[in-house]
């Protein structure tokens, strides 16, 4: 077992080597080959309206007339150790993980990033209870009753919300949910250390919508992977020693369908957290995804750079948690480690 976590603890920092140098080209090399100057990549990182002094800073303080290898390691360097921003006469330290420095703002990136972090978070966690919850749920009483209404109605439901985006529902939602009927208070975050209450009923609209979309997909998956254990010749043996049918259905059913349940979980999740940008966008919630969208209007690049680069290093960490769950769920894993 810590051969095959040490295995999986490598294999995620090599590939977070690997999100690094892919972020770098993306913002650094790729505006160069499309033919950008320096000056003109430099003003991209300045923002709107930059001045002749601006942009020539922005090149001493990014280091964008060195050689592409010195620039990786200054943004290596700085995600690991911090880096420092001139500014005339003063010198500004941002400290490790510099993701990034806003020069619009004048801020670091991360602290920023962790001031969002408690909204998205809280959006991602709620949401993400609800679809594996119910989605998982539906997917194993649509298996059982095969072809029966409830299979068709809750396919067809699910074949319905994998097709609508979220700022269709969203919109839906708080059209009619929220303002017609009166159902669901407008979307709001509280922190739950002051009121758990406020914190699950301020977000529950926002729960349902995003979760309304990912449960359709587990609904399917685990419908299609429990037809297809089902079928096994170990289901008829179970069933031959006179096992109940709730733990054949459970233990021996419904455990080797988890083992993809378990991997598009993990991506979600990490999704989700890195930044649900259509859910707060539409529910005006002050989170990761808002904080990138603004930063798109206003041109403001190292916010971007800095919210790519935190939401692939949370997609990263979360597959290495659903790696080392996999021999917890599914004994293969286990066997063949």
């Amino acid at each position: 077992m810590l051969r095959y976590i040490l295995r999986r603890l490598g294999a995620s920092v090599v590939l977070l080597l690997v999100v690094t140098l892919m972020t770098f080209v993306i913002f650094y090399v790729v505006p160069r080959l499309a033919g950008r100057t320096t000056e003109q990549l430099a003003t991209m990182y300045v923002g709107r309206a930059p001045t002749e002094a601006a942009i020539q800073a922005t090149i001493q303080r990014l280091n964008l007339d060195q050689p592409l290898v010195l620039q990786f390691w200054e943004f290596v360097k700085g995600i690991v150790v911090g880096a420092e921003y001139t500014f005339g006469n003063d010198v500004v330290q941002c400290s490790a993980p510099c993701f990034g420095y806003s020069f619009q703002t004048y801020q670091e990136v991360f602290p920023a990033i962790l001031d969002r972090l408690p909204v998205t978070f809280s959006l991602g966690l709620g949401a993400a209870v609800l679809w594996l919850l119910g989605g998982v749920a539906v997917g194993v009483v649509s298996a059982v009753k095969k072809g029966s209404i409830f299979d068709r109605i809750s396919m067809g439901l699910a074949l319905a919300a994998v097709s609508l985006p979220i700022f269709f529902t969203g919109q839906l939602a708080l059209a009619f949910l929220v303002h017609d009927w009166d159902l669901f208070p407008n979307a709001r975050y509280t922190p739950f250390t002051e009121d758990p209450v406020a914190w699950a009923s301020g977000l529950m609209l926002p729960w349902l919508t995003l979760a309304f979309l990912h449960a359709a997909q587990y609904a399917r998956q685990t419908r299609a992977g429990m037809l297809e254990t089902m079928g096994e010749d170990y289901i008829r043996t179970a069933r031959a020693k006179g096992l109940k049918e709730s733990r054949v259905i459970l233990k021996h059913a419904l455990r080797p369908a988890l083992t993809p349940i378990l991997t598009i979980f993990g991506l979600d999740v990490g999704m989700v957290l890195g930044g649900a940008v259509l859910t707060e966008q539409v529910y005006s919630l002050n989170g990761i995804g808002r904080y990138a969208v603004t930063a798109i209007v206003q041109s403001d690049l190292p916010v971007i750079l800095g919210v790519t680069l935190f939401g692939a290093f949370f997609i990263v960490l979360c597959n290495l948690a659903v790696d080392l769950l996999y021999p917890l769920v599914d004994p293969r894993v286990r066997a063949a480690r």
